[in-house]
């Protein structure tokens, strides 16, 4: 193994291959940064110009977009309160209140370190592990995605700011937006009304536009209009310290980990895998009630988790020939083109071609990093252009991004919809991150509940008949009893301080 990675790194690092690399990676970032234009747009959108590369070369560019694409959400959703992709939603959650306290340096210093530590450790454990990982994988079938699903949305109850029921609130709105479209076992329409253009469902990308971007516009725009100051009072270029990576490091390894477990099952994105590994962080931190509120290891957990997916998601690809997200899928396509079968094959006939990935994969991630800290003094100049130009640019390419999708002035509508939505929860204090939770898991657990009925002819006994499934809801009724136990103290604490008044 170690001649065939030695051999990969030496291709990797050729004069051939490394500009392609650096250019794919350059390239997803700041397709990544984009609203609208996700790490899969990215990569659909070059694979045509992949058809006369030499396979390795091809592959190298593309697996370099999704590497790019993955960290570069992050840019936007750290500086504009717009996750340029779904898996950094999570990462606005800590992000931007750092930016907004003049942190945004420091906000993207430590997103970049723990894109890398997240991608980094992923793409060891592929080399090391996929077989394993793999078999591990293979055990999931509709009740264990089902209580993934259950575990995930338990992280409502954590992001909603010290209230609860407006989380649920929030959840249940997301819940209630995601049955839209056609029924996923019967294919009945529900909730359509008639209209032909949400017979496939709501498109997530329109509603985190206008949940995030959009509404923030508005507020902004507000602030403008009712002379508010809007600039930021103290802004600072300094990076994070030695106590920084110091305190990160420990969550940045283990969410890059869980990222890179949760990427291996195939169905469960890198959003997901941000929301579960920032869940965990909070539920293991000494000081809860910081998440969401600044909190560097908020955002260091949502950055390797959801960077972590980038090694975890090629483990059933190049194993089994089943693609672990949306982004694999595009990469199956390129597989094939080139004339490859996925599978436990492409180890045996080709070992140059993965471990030429497994080695690329390697050097994107440093790459990903130097362009990432280098990056940040330009990347910071952003927040200082004046909100009165900047409002303007956020709905253009918010309107742009939500456009892109499918070439639709209706996803634009939806956009705008949830933009005023979006304001009017803001207004009321009604955290907006649980509604996207719930689009995201609502389905997952859904279709998954109803296949695993099926499949047992409507016994519930796959809930404790199933080891894994068992996991999942152990840590499920685990972290409930958390966010109740920590919500019961930051009550305390408030009627402390008010009895002190």
């Amino acid at each position: 193994m170690m001649d065939h990675l030695l051999n990969g790194l030496m291709t990797a690092l050729s004069f051939d291959i490394l500009p392609i690399l650096i250019f794919g990676v350059v390239g997803g970032i700041i397709l990544g940064a984009m609203p609208g234009l996700t790490a899969t747009m990215g990569v659909a959108i070059l694979l045509p110009f992949t058809f006369g590369m030499e396979s390795t070369a091809a592959l190298v560019m593309l697996i370099g977009v999704y590497i790019g694409g993955i960290y570069g959400g992050s840019i936007s959703a750290i500086l504009l309160n717009t996750p340029g992709t779904p898996a950094s939603a999570a990462s606005v959650l800590d992000g931007y209140t750092l930016t907004r306290n003049g942190q945004a340096a420091r906000a993207l210093s430590i997103s970049a370190i723990s894109s890398f530590t997240g991608g980094f450790i992923s793409t060891v454990l592929l080399i090391g592990f996929a077989p394993v990982l793999a078999s591990f994988a293979l055990k999931f079938s509709a009740p264990e995605y089902f209580a993934l699903a259950l575990f995930g949305l338990t992280i409502i109850s954590t992001i909603s700011g010290g209230d609860i029921m407006k989380g649920l609130l929030a959840g249940t709105i997301g819940l209630l937006i995601s049955v839209v479209g056609l029924d996923p076992i019967t294919s009945v329409p529900r909730f359509t009304f008639g209209v032909q253009d949400l017979y496939n469902g709501i498109s997530i990308i329109p509603v985190l536009i206008g949940l995030f971007a959009l509404s923030e516009a508005l507020t902004q725009l507000e602030g403008v209009i009712s002379d508010k100051k809007q600039k930021l009072d103290s802004f600072s270029l300094k990076m994070l310290s030695r106590k920084d990576l110091k305190e990160i490091a420990p969550t940045a390894i283990k969410s890059g980990v869980i990222g890179t477990v949760i990427g291996s099952v195939p169905g469960a994105g890198a959003d997901i895998a941000a929301f579960v590994s920032y869940n965990e962080a909070k539920r293991a931190s000494k000081t809860p009630e910081d998440f969401g509120n600044g909190s560097i290891k908020g955002l260091s957990a949502a950055e390797a988790g959801n960077n972590g997916v980038t090694g975890g998601a090629l483990v059933p690809l190049l194993t089994l020939g089943v693609p672990g997200d949306a982004v694999t899928a595009v990469l199956l396509g390129a597989l094939i083109i080139q004339g490859l079968a996925p599978g436990p094959l492409l180890f045996t006939y080709n070992p140059d071609i993965v471990y030429g990935i497994f080695s690329s994969m390697l050097i994107a991630n440093i790459v990903m990093l130097v362009v990432g800290l280098l990056g940040i003094r330009f990347f910071c100049k952003i927040i200082e252009i004046p909100r009165i130009l900047m409002i303007p640019i956020i709905m253009f390419l918010s309107i742009i991004g939500a456009y892109s999708i499918n070439n639709s002035m209706f996803d634009v509508g939806i956009a705008a919809f949830f933009g005023l939505l979006g304001f009017l929860f803001i207004k009321l204090k009604v955290p907006l991150s649980p509604i996207l939770i719930a689009m995201i898991l609502g389905p997952m657990a859904e279709t998954n509940l109803r296949k695993a009925l099926l499949l047992s002819e409507g016994s519930w006994s796959f809930l404790y008949e199933r080891p894994i499934t068992l996991v999942f809801l152990g840590l499920t009724a685990l972290s409930i009893y958390t966010a109740i136990k920590l919500n019961r103290k930051q009550k305390a604490v408030i009627a402390e301080v008010e009895a002190a008044k």
